[in-house]
């Protein structure tokens, strides 16, 4: 779920993304896999497997520190330019996969064709309620919400 924002700066700096399934579980088995020395997501967890077996936030904020210090940066100085970005939770009375369900694949289509390489659009179930969340980052604010209404809207004709 990082915010596209960071992908873009990332591929700046010749860095590469690699997205997961949301979860430090299957970001810590993606990093198993490929031979990552840094992983996490935006609700905290930071894994560094060079240092520790799990996430820990002071390990996280000094490991910041050193690099700004080796940098001669300030905090402020390593920001990037985050993407409008937005989460609606939707109420479902049922969860088939939602590839099976063609008017949600429309919809999601649809968004994509007209964020092409400048957003993308998460569409998935939650793992405890029985919710799906429709998460949509774009360029321009008002795009991300009008999108991500359109395809919450389906998600609520078609699951509701």
């Amino acid at each position: 779920m990082a915010n596209f924002g960071l992908e873009r700066h990332l591929a700046a700096q010749g860095i590469k993304l690699k997205r997961t399934k949301v979860g430090d579980k299957f970001v810590a088995d993606e990093m198993l896999k490929s031979g990552a020395a840094l992983g996490g997501e935006p609700s905290g967890h930071v894994l560094f497997f060079d240092a520790a077996p799990a996430g820990d936030g002071m390990l996280t904020a000094l490991r910041v520190f050193d690099v700004l210090a080796e940098r001669g940066q300030k905090l402020s100085q390593a920001a990037f330019a985050k993407f409008p970005q937005v989460l609606i939770n939707v109420k479902v009375a049922r969860k088939p996969p939602l590839e099976d369900v063609p008017g949600i694949q429309a919809a999601i289509g649809a968004a994509e064709a007209e964020l092409g390489a400048d957003g993308r659009i998460l569409v998935r179930y939650s793992g405890t309620e029985h919710l799906c969340r429709v998460m949509v980052e774009g360029p321009r604010d008002e795009m991300v919400k009008r999108l991500a209404a359109g395809v919450a809207d389906a998600v609520q004709k078609e699951l509701a």
